[in-house]
């Protein structure tokens, strides 16, 4: 589904993602995991065209080069992104945030189908349907950013922290989601600095410090090196 090679992003003066180089297989979740400032979230940003990468980087989507490519030609290609802190419409309900999910969907009757589809994955969303989303709790605005995305049928959804302030049992309840989207056949990246939740609910993982990815490997292999990568965490 996705070819990373050598992608190199520079603020300024400083190359925050160093010679990047990643894969994702069709219908997986690939965790990339991470202390602050590792270039997490500069990675899905490039991958979503909102940071351009230096000349000589490829990415590869779904057989298509991405790289160089605009925000929303990246979107309509397939490749959704929920951005760290959620980012939803406060001032629109929640209705109308999944609306602006689908924007550049014409399918109306699927769109309908799909607007029952994220309430019965997210039911506290159907109950609060017609709220303004910026009365929802944050766990709650949360779900809605997920449910916005996956409006957009995307082939790969990019989530950048889904666990960022929420309470534990929220955050249980989020991954329960992502495992639940995945059975759905959604291929995706999940940014996470919880390494064990991240672990459990994806496939493949790889380990950034400083703009470089220092460990990759299956999800099974790395959870059994906890000590290795709490280091690489700095925990």
């Amino acid at each position: 589904m996705l070819e990373v090679t050598n992608l190199r992003v520079r603020y300024t003066k400083a190359e925050v993602l160093k010679s990047i180089s990643l894969t994702v297989a069709d219908g997986s979740v690939v965790a990339v995991l991470g202390s602050n400032g590792a270039g997490k979230s500069t990675l899905l940003k490039s991958l979503s065209g909102l940071v351009p990468p230096l000349p000589g980087s490829s990415m590869r989507f779904d057989g298509r080069e991405i790289a160089g490519l605009s925000p929303e030609k990246i979107v309509s290609a397939g490749m959704i992104h929920i951005p760290e802190g959620r980012r939803i419409f406060a001032t629109l309900t929640v209705r109308e945030n999944l609306r602006m999910g689908a924007y550049l969907r014409r399918d109306r009757n699927a769109i309908q189908e799909d607007y029952e589809k994220c309430f019965a994955l997210f039911p506290k969303l159907a109950e609060r349907a017609s709220q303004q989303a910026g009365t929802l709790s944050g766990g709650e605005q949360q779900m809605l950013a997920i449910a916005r995305g996956l409006m957009g049928k995307p082939k790969m959804l990019l989530l950048d922290e889904p666990s960022m302030g929420l309470a534990p049992v929220i955050v249980d309840q989020i991954f329960e989601k992502v495992a639940e989207i995945k059975k759905q056949g959604v291929t995706m990246i999940v940014v996470e600095q919880n390494a064990s939740l991240a672990l459990a609910a994806c496939d493949h993982a790889y380990i950034m410090v400083t703009g470089e990815i220092r460990l990759s490997g299956s999800a099974e292999e790395l959870a059994s090196r906890s000590n290795l990568i709490d280091s690489y965490l700095g925990v």
